[in-house]
């Protein structure tokens, strides 16, 4: 039978991929309590980063937001592992932490952002409602333009 999650993300045409395993010493979520503290997740689309460089230089607006929803699809496969396969578990998503690489003149990372809050919502629905923070950076790993982190609070 198919879970409440699973079937909005059928009907949104999303599949989650295989979490990505940690690549240094870290792991890619801890669970303390009822919460699950996923590390920053990248746009990544079978193991390659999907949009590189940096907002307000070589990175659109519309680029940055894609990126940031792949970050959301990455971080959901990682609280999906992280419940047993249950995003039925997921009580709320507590709160998503961006960063967007970025130039200094560039002050659009909450529009950026945006992109991983919006995806949130219309999988979760009201669960998906989060705290936030939007950051800008000088870089990020493997030249990705964002990178994104969340909390989810699990049944």
């Amino acid at each position: 039978m198919t879970g409440r999650v699973d079937s909005r993300l059928a009907e949104l045409g999303l599949v989650l991929p295989t979490p990505a395993a940690s690549v240094a010493n870290y792991l890619p979520y801890v669970i303390s309590g009822s919460l699950v503290f996923v590390s920053g997740q990248l746009p990544l689309v079978d193991g390659k980063v999907t949009v590189t460089g940096r907002l307000g230089a070589d990175v659109s607006l519309e680029d940055g937001q894609k990126a940031a929803r792949q970050c959301a699809i990455n971080l959901l496969a990682q609280a999906r592992a992280a419940a047993g396969g249950d995003l039925d578990r997921v009580i709320r998503l507590v709160r998503l932490g961006g960063f967007v690489a970025s130039t200094p003149d560039f002050t659009d990372q909450p529009k950026i952002v945006n992109g991983a809050s919006d995806l949130m919502v219309e999988v979760l629905g009201d669960a998906g409602r989060h705290s936030r923070a939007a950051v800008g950076v000088a870089s990020l790993p493997l030249n990705a333009a964002v990178e994104i982190e969340a909390v989810f609070e699990l049944a």
